[in-house]
């Protein structure tokens, strides 16, 4: 993917003027930083757990996101009966990353990905 070329702003400050010439580009890296934060945020785990790619796919972007999925601790009953089935949250995780994704960047998110490569498990504490 190369330098995205984002559009002016609908809503400029008061006193701007309405067009304002030039383009205004976006290195690749910096999308790249924006989808994986997102994710990890939206998955709710951590950055270094997340694998993202991005591409520009049919008049906007597409998205490619791997990552190990929080689940909770198997001793604890009444939180597993609880939890949303895992292919449902990736459907909530995908709706999720392409809405606010497409919020951040500005672009639309033709595709998203969602690949759940392990799990992981919130670590007990113990009590002194």
């Amino acid at each position: 993917m190369s330098a995205i070329t984002v559009g002016a702003p609908a809503q400029l400050s008061a006193g701007a003027p309405a067009t304002a010439p030039g383009t205004v580009r976006v290195r690749e890296r910096v999308i790249d930083k924006i989808a994986r934060e997102t994710a990890a945020k939206v998955i709710g785990g951590p950055r270094d757990d997340v694998s993202v790619e991005v591409s520009e796919w049919g008049g906007g972007l597409a998205v490619r996101v791997a990552a190990r999925l929080p689940i909770p601790d198997l001793d604890d009953t009444e939180a597993i009966r609880s939890a949303t089935p895992v292919l449902e949250r990736a459907r909530q995780i995908q709706s999720a990353l392409a809405e606010e994704l497409a919020r951040l960047t500005g672009r639309p998110i033709q595709r998203v990905s969602f690949a759940v490569t392990g799990a992981t498990v919130p670590q007990r504490r113990r009590v002194r």
